[in-house]
């Protein structure tokens, strides 16, 4: 093998390196929970991505498809929307280290196809992670706070931008 092509291996090698640190966020400093949010692809152009919020107000975004950002993407929250985020949340986190799901047969009667998932995780230093999984084709009545709730994270967090279907995709 060539000087060159070693060079280049490594510079790849760094390059890979920089870019899975920055899609990790710091421990946080502060108590509380790190909440991640996912939404899932659906059978059309929704935006599909992930994003995590610590209680210091640091945030992460990676996106999947149809969103407005190319890459994992740092953003920040002010303590005032960590816990309204937190807060809009806590009604529908199932018990400490279980997981909830809603989905089709499970917790749901009416249910249309083709629409995304969504999961809320809750981690807190070593604890079980608390996990709500839903399937947000189910329609029943029950639901429509949790569907609204989910509608609204992208301003809440101020976002919206980041996450805007694109006609490109990903």
């Amino acid at each position: 093998m060539g000087t060159k092509t070693i060079m280049i291996l490594a510079a790849t090698a760094l390059l890979g390196a920089c870019a899975m640190e920055q899609a990790e966020l710091e421990k946080p400093t502060m108590a509380g929970d790190t909440i991640r949010f996912s939404a899932g692809p659906c059978f059309g152009a929704c935006p599909s991505y992930s994003l995590q919020v610590t209680p210091d107000g640091s945030g992460l975004i990676e996106p999947q498809r149809f969103t407005a950002v190319p890459g994992p993407t740092r953003f920040t929250v002010t303590p005032l929307q960590y816990r309204r985020f937190r807060a809009a949340l806590a009604q529908f986190r199932p018990a400490q280290g279980t997981v909830k799901r809603i989905a089709h047969g499970e917790n749901c009667t009416r249910f249309a196809t083709d629409m995304p998932a969504y999961v809320i995780e809750w981690t807190r230093d070593e604890a079980q992670p608390t996990r709500l999984e839903f399937q947000s084709g189910c329609m029943d009545a029950g639901y429509g706070r949790l569907r609204a709730t989910i509608a609204s994270i992208p301003r809440m967090l101020d976002i919206a931008a980041m996450v805007k279907p694109t006609a490109k995709g990903k």
